[in-house]
């Protein structure tokens, strides 16, 4: 399996710690290693390292270098600018093809977090051995343990079971629902959550961008003549910029009637939140996540981060507080999701220093 780690988003729900030059992915949040280099690792036991393949912007190509000191440069694939998941994924299949026409590709964000490596190596191997086997596009999915509405969802028949009990034709994909329909789905046991992660062959993907997104297609068709050639950079950035940009999901996997799902025994989360940060971290007898310079006094059920300047609280509860460089933050652990928001209005304020 090539395994293609997609790490160029921009992380704007982790500011003030996720920055332009230096976005969550890069970030050591959930260890003391950064997001890219535990999911760099996660794939290193799946497939052999001149497998692995980055995706990124330009602008971070010297920070994947920085991280990744051991990626062979021909393994990092620039995008000119970000597209979204569909671009991203397509300009991965269309560099691997190129080397391999039956390669079988695993597409990975790097930016989340999982537990438990050993079911995890069993879903991907269920998964590749199916890819090779079928003209499948294969996502996979997490049984729900609460009514999260954080994330989509794929709706599936359990009885339908076509490899080895744990992949499932798909039956429908749902948008993040509100709290009553994810509580529907939850009972209802036919859902599970939407990871973000894919397997098939590089010919099917690129046969479905055809198909759905011919002018996509089109475009990465003639990138992909140019690999390997002196014309390629000034071919990559004139195509690039004719294509629209489209998530996976919505250009390709809501249409396709192919679409399968390994059902993931492990533990996963896409890390979307400082929310999420705080659940998946270990607090200290008053409930709180305490990091860096921090006096807290009654102070219970908060996320405390400042590693050079000291935050003192008193009689708080249910706070994310973020001292990074010149910013800081502080939210209700319930509104995390805003922080995105926040970012936006920064950025048309032009609070530049700040982002």
């Amino acid at each position: 399996m090539y395994a293609v780690i997609m790490a160029g988003g921009v992380g704007k729900r982790f500011w003030p710690r996720s920055r332009k030059d230096r976005p969550k992915q890069f970030l050591d949040i959930v260890s003391d290693q950064s997001m890219l280099r535990l999911t760099y690792e996660r794939m290193k036991k799946l497939t052999e390292e001149r497998k692995i393949y980055v995706v990124a912007g330009q602008n971070l190509a010297e920070k994947v270098f920085q991280e990744l000191p051991e990626l062979p440069e021909r393994n990092l694939i620039v995008e000119p600018s970000g597209k979204n998941t569909a671009p991203c994924i397509g300009l991965a299949a269309t560099t691997i093809i190129q080397k391999d026409p039956n390669a079988v590709m695993g597409v990975f964000p790097a930016d989340h977090l999982i537990v438990g490596t050993k079911a995890f190596k069993k879903a991907v191997e269920n998964g590749v051995q199916f890819a090779r086997d079928h003209v499948a596009l294969i996502t996979f999915g997490i049984t729900p343990t609460r009514p999260a509405t954080g994330y989509g969802y794929i709706q599936y028949s359990k009885k339908d079971a076509v490899y080895k009990d744990s992949i499932y034709k798909v039956k429908t994909f749902a948008e993040k629902p509100n709290q009553a329909t994810a509580q529907r789905f939850l009972e209802s046991g036919e859902f599970l959550w939407n990871s973000g992660m894919f397997i098939w062959k590089a010919e099917n993907i690129l046969n479905a961008l055809r198909l759905f997104l011919p002018e996509t297609y089109e475009s990465l068709q003639n990138i992909g003549q140019a690999i390997d050639t002196s014309q390629y950079p000034n071919i990559l950035k004139k195509q690039w910029a004719t294509i629209h940009g489209n998530s996976i999901d919505y250009g390709v996997m809501e249409k396709a009637k192919n679409v399968y799902v390994v059902q993931g025994s492990f533990d996963w989360s896409d890390v979307g939140s400082w929310d999420a940060v705080y659940e998946i971290k270990k607090k200290d007898k008053n409930g709180n996540v305490i990091i860096g310079e921090v006096v807290p006094i009654d102070t219970e059920n908060s996320y405390i981060y400042s590693r050079k300047h000291l935050i003192s609280t008193i009689g708080v509860k249910d706070l994310i507080i973020i001292q990074s460089k010149n910013s800081t933050l502080i939210v209700s652990r319930h509104d995390t999701e805003r922080v995105k928001d926040l970012v936006d209005f920064l950025e048309r304020k032009n609070f530049t220093d700040h982002l």
